[in-house]
């Protein structure tokens, strides 16, 4: 009876071993316990596996199964303990039908979730006989690689497109801008947190086909998406392109039309080289004084457009948020200065814009100083400054503020730092920000959120980007990896994403200064007397508006103002400074500046800071 017992036993593991021959790795967010992607676990003799969306890898190895293996963990702004020697991974017995569960800190404020496009996204799920999410989870429309994406929710649907595309067939792919439709979520489409499932459309061998085959040589790249209605209420997706030549060379651009039926763009118009405005970014619908237009952000919101269908087709309706003197180009480098010359930013027609890019060329020609110019964007706590690349724009309802996700130009790699900023209307002011990914050598470009997928009134955001080595210096693609859409979730309530915002002087000559935070107060056209966050973060203490003036740490913070630290906190931030109080010689109104050497005549300044908040 034993004897049967034993046989009985080792029939049944050979069985189960012949059905799954794999040794399961699963990585999981040691905060969260949900399984992280992209983590390489690399073998003493340099085998390289590399988790799929769920967080696992299937191993399998002639010679090394039933032994000890060693595997390196390592992933882009996660972080596996060392061990004595200061090495970070693990030896694990790997078994066939075995399995070892692995916990990685995460670095990252935001949490990397799954791969949305190219082959294999849940290849070693499905080797070992896991559960997914998807319908077709190792192979979609033989899409093996997509640069960056465009959406727009368009009919009850997302619309998707995507550049350049790689195929299982040939180094050549879709140069002409594939596409693919999902379901929105709650209404037939996976919950964003879990997946997307793209149905793509597909030619004769079913290779995701292209949508925009426009006239010219070389590829189409669709530069803007927007959905508009015409005067028959009737909704059509409207976008832009450019064509290429080598090396990189833009020689055409146009505008163009969806066609629903054959799920391919027409061309519409062809638009000069020479316009100064063009629709480049990813756009979005706000009113201004009234008026709806289309924002297009790349990465700022620096161009507009009246949201109809005729205004979207005239480049005359077209405006810049510029510096620049009305009908001037960059290269004629004529300022806006006021006769006091002071330089003036406002929405001209015919004008071009002046991006990150063109501003620091201003600066670097001597046009304008450096304080001048529009983009300030720096670092939170050292004041570095960070050049945005590209990146969207977003209305968000949990901050009550716009919300930019835009990767940094000649970061700690050259395109993969992500950073997050907010302000009080899509032209800034966009001070401060603060770095939610971090890519090793590697990059991830074009981040674009997706506020479709906006969970609990916009506290939780999801964003995508290109991630691959190009541009990187990384000679290394990542298998399966490299050349597709990565996205990641970003929690808003976490305190380490907490920002300083303007802190607005609303006082009019002659009358007593008044504090206010917001797009209301924005709106009014004060001046910015300082920065700090509207809500509480480390070390934080709460500053309340009373009728003797401004009360720091007081315990009842429903009614706080801002939020800043004590005066004589040990090691603040590089960007901080010193808020004083100065009182009248002669009543009792109060003033409040960073400046300790204010010289207002009636008016004494207090010896000691109320507070730190940011220049």
């Amino acid at each position: 009876m034993f004897s049967l017992l034993v046989l009985s036993t080792l029939c049944l593991g050979a069985d189960t071993a012949k059905a799954n021959p794999y040794f399961t790795i699963r990585v999981v967010d040691e905060q969260t316990g949900r399984g992280v992607p992209l983590v390489e676990l690399r073998t003493v003799h340099a085998i390289r596996l590399y988790t799929d969306s769920n967080g696992v890898a299937a191993f399998h190895e002639p010679g090394l199964m039933g032994k000890e293996v060693y595997f390196g963990v390592s992933s882009h702004g996660y972080e596996f303990p060392k061990d004595g020697f200061g090495l970070r991974g693990k030896r694990l017995r790997v078994t066939a039908g075995g399995s070892a569960t692995l916990k990685i800190r995460r670095l990252n404020l935001a949490e990397r979730l799954y791969r949305v496009t190219g082959a294999g996204i849940y290849r070693d799920s499905v080797l070992v006989g896991e559960k997914v999410p998807l319908r077709e989870p190792v192979l979609n429309g033989l899409v093996l690689g997509s640069d960056s994406v465009l959406n727009a929710v368009h009919r009850g649907k997302i619309y998707w497109f995507w550049g350049d595309t790689n195929r299982p067939s040939y180094p050549l792919g879709n140069f002409h801008v594939p596409g693919a439709t999902s379901a929105l979520p709650g209404k037939g489409g996976l919950d964003p947190a879990v997946g997307v499932d793209l149905t793509y459309w597909v030619d004769e061998q079913g290779f995701a086909k292209p949508t925009m085959k426009m006239p010219g040589k070389g590829p189409t790249w669709l530069t803007a998406l927007v959905p508009l209605q015409d005067r028959q209420g009737r909704e059509r997706l409207y976008g832009s392109y450019v064509k290429v030549e080598p090396p990189l060379k833009i020689y055409a651009r146009g505008l163009a039309v969806f066609d629903d039926d054959k799920n391919e763009f027409e061309p519409l118009k062809e638009v000069d080289l020479k316009a100064p405005l063009f629709p480049t970014g990813h756009g979005f619908v706000h009113r201004e004084e009234g008026i709806a237009y289309v924002y297009f952000a790349h990465p700022y919101p620096l161009t507009r457009v009246r949201a109809t269908v005729e205004s979207f087709q005239r480049l005359e309706d077209y405006e810049a948020y510029t510096c620049l003197k009305a009908g001037t180009s960059l290269d004629e480098g004529q300022l806006d200065r006021d006769s006091a010359g002071k330089l003036r930013y406002s929405w001209k027609k015919q004008t071009s814009p002046v991006g990150p890019a063109e501003q620091n060329r201003l600066i670097a020609a001597g046009k304008m100083k450096q304080e001048e110019g529009l983009l300030q964007l720096r670092e939170r706590d050292s004041g570095k400054a960070v050049l945005a690349h590209g990146g969207s724009v977003c209305w968000n309802k949990y901050r009550q503020r716009w919300v930019l996700i835009t990767v940094q130009a000649g970061g700690t790699s050259y395109l993969g730092e992500v950073w997050y900023a907010e302000a009080d209307s899509p032209v800034g002011p966009w001070r401060y920000a603060v770095k939610v990914v971090t890519h090793e050598r590697y990059s991830f470009y074009n981040p674009k959120q997706h506020p479709m997928f906006d969970q609990e009134d916009g506290r939780v955001l999801f964003f995508e980007g290109t991630y691959t080595h190009t541009f990187s210096g990384n000679a290394e693609p990542t298998p399966r990896y490299d050349y597709n859409q990565i996205l990641y979730r970003l929690d808003l309530s976490d305190a380490r994403a907490v920002l300083p915002v303007p802190v607005y002087n609303l006082a009019r000559e002659g009358k007593p200064q008044t504090l206010a935070t917001g797009s209301t107060a924005h709106a009014k056209g004060s001046e910015v007397a300082f920065f700090a966050p509207d809500r509480p973060f480390s070390r934080s203490v709460p500053v309340v508006m009373t009728p003797d003036g401004l009360a720091v740490g007081k315990r009842e913070v429903r009614g706080a103002l801002f939020y800043a630290l004590p005066p004589d906190t040990q090691n603040p931030p590089a960007t901080m400074v010193a808020l004083y109080e100065y009182r009248q010689k002669q009543g009792a109104r109060t003033f409040y500046s960073i400046d300790p050497a204010l010289n207002r005549p009636g008016w004494i300044r207090a010896d000691k800071p109320l507070c730190l908040v940011w220049r």
